[in-house]
Parts: C-alpha cells; structure tokens; sequence
C-alpha cells in the first residue's frame, strides 16, 4: 500500500512540475504576433522593426529608423521569457556605453505587451499594441527631464 501512495505522489509531483514549465513557456506564446516585418514611413524617415523566433522562449528583433541613406537610430532587442517574466532587453547603439537595459513585463496578453523599467532615464515603460489590418503600434513612455512625453509609432506589417 506504501508503495502505491508514494507512486501515486511521484506521478502528481511529476505532472504538477510539468504543467507548470508549460504555463511559463506559454506567456512568450503571447507575442508570436510580433514575429514578421513591421514598418512606419512617415516625411521624417523609415522606422523598421524585424521580429523573429530563435526558439520556445526567446525571440529577437533589429529595430531601426533610417532617413534618406544614413540611420539615425538602431538597436537590437531580445525579448525572452525568464521563468514567469517576460523581459525585454534593449540594446541602442551609441548609449549606455552599448551595454542592453532590461524591461521587465508588467503586463501580457494577446493583444498588448507592457514593459516597465522605473530605473531607465528614458523610456521606462514600452507598450506594443496590436492593432487592426496587421498593424503594431509600439510607444515608449515615461518621464524626459523631468516632464512626462510618450511616443508612438504606428507600424504595419510588411
């Protein structure tokens, strides 16, 4: 009898921990619709983001904004699912000696992804919002010398 009930709780155990590894992989499920090309063209120049998956919990993207032929900003993220957190990693060329500054989430779902770092200068929280007709808007918020500014850009996928 001993011997069924310790059976009996090394399956549960074994499910349980199972289950669970399943429902934190399954957060980055979340943002499979970032994967592809997404673009905004406005008179000011050509801001891009590509998005893809490197594998169950981890994604990558370039993001860049070119005006005629020079780039005036670029930067590379890694957006990986950490146990329970989804966290997004930044790295800008150019600022913080290139070293990358970390978002946590804040918030998930399949429509909208939250991103907050209250330590970062600027920003220090980015949205990225699914929209209609295969669009993303992406905004970065928080306070610029000591005065709140967000901005947002509106991309479609390409």
């Amino acid at each position: 009898m001993f011997q069924k009930i310790t059976l009996i709780a090394l399956i549960i155990a074994f499910v349980s921990c199972q289950k669970k590894e399943t429902v934190e992989k399954d957060k980055i499920k979340l943002a499979d619709w970032l994967i592809g090309n997404w673009e905004n063209t406005s008179p000011e120049g050509i801001l891009s983001e590509n998005w893809q998956k490197l594998n169950d919990s981890t994604f990558s993207a370039s993001s860049y904004f070119i005006k005629g032929k020079d780039t005036l900003h670029f930067e590379t993220i890694v957006l990986a699912q950490l146990g329970e957190t989804l966290t997004y990693k930044a790295t800008v060329k150019g600022q913080n000696d290139d070293k990358p500054v970390f978002f946590p989430s804040t918030s998930e779902t399949d429509q909208q992804l939250v991103f907050e770092n209250a330590k970062h200068d600027y920003p220090q929280k980015i949205t990225y919002t699914k929209g209609a007709n295969n669009t993303l808007t992406a905004e970065i918020s928080g306070n610029l010398n000591g005065k709140p500014s967000s901005e947002k850009f509106v991309m479609t996928k390409k």
